[in-house]
């Protein structure tokens, strides 16, 4: 690596991080995928649907790459700048997007929807879900799992107790589901391996994904970015696992 701290630094702060897009990362970090092949699983179900919704959206590009939206395609999205983006990629193919809080309720009426989906949502909130699934209806979602690139995150704000550790398991998304009133059909899990080969993909990263470490900011954390730097450049490339898992729920016919 020929490029300064100060280079790489200033470079992964100034480009955007708006939408759900991480090409910027090609070459400067690689993750793992799960075998399931979400978007292929998505796009199947998406085809044989009359109506269907994408949960927390983005800025659209996973739903783009369907091969085919069903007649009544709607998304959500609370984040101004990926509303707009979502709404220009998302409108030409024939998908409304809406822009909402992320919160309770939902701004659709009962049993609208025949398929719900969502793409690691930050937060989910099940019996809503229910409430705008029809009878026989699903809702197919991939998620991040526990301590999810931990290592990252504890590397900036040192060890977590095991309750945050432990946050985001797939056996309290089926409890959650299953109280909801959702039949789970299936449920899978992985650990994955990331790797960042410079300090610019890890500040890119922690900036676009603000839950890993809430506030990040290169100035508050420049030492650590530093020392960061320097391991990376004398050991490889810093490996962290993250984790996902895949979650389908039924709603029963009455």
């Amino acid at each position: 690596m020929t490029r300064s701290f100060e280079d790489l630094v200033a470079e992964a702060e100034a480009v955007s991080v708006e939408g759900w897009d991480f090409s910027w990362l090609a070459g400067r970090a690689t993750e793992e995928r799960p075998s399931w092949g979400y978007q292929r699983a998505m796009s199947e179900r998406l085809a044989s649907a009359s109506a269907a919704l994408d949960l927390q959206t983005g800025g659209g590009e996973v739903l783009a790459g369907a091969a085919k939206l069903p007649p009544v395609m709607v998304a959500t999205e609370s984040w101004p700048p990926n509303v707009a983006k979502a709404t220009a990629l998302l409108h030409p193919l024939g998908a409304a997007v809406v822009a909402d809080a992320d919160e309770p309720p939902l701004p659709f009426a009962d049993e609208a929807f025949g398929l719900v989906t969502s793409r690691h949502p930050v937060t989910v909130w099940w019996e809503e879900i229910a409430r705008v699934l029809r009878p026989g209806g699903t809702y197919f979602s991939q998620q991040v799992g526990p301590a999810s690139v931990f290592e990252l995150v504890e590397y900036f704000l040192g060890p977590q107790p095991e309750h945050v550790r432990r946050g985001r398991h797939p056996e309290d998304a089926r409890r959650a589901a299953e109280a909801a009133g959702l039949e789970v059909v299936d449920l899978r899990a992985e650990s994955l391996r990331t790797e960042f080969f410079d300090i610019g993909a890890v500040i890119y990263f922690l900036r676009k994904v603000v839950w890993m470490v809430p506030g990040f900011r290169v100035g508050q954390y420049r030492d650590r970015l530093r020392e960061l730097d320097e391991l990376i450049r004398e050991e490889g490339p810093f490996v962290a696992q993250t984790t996902r898992f895949l979650i389908e729920a039924r709603k029963d016919t009455p």
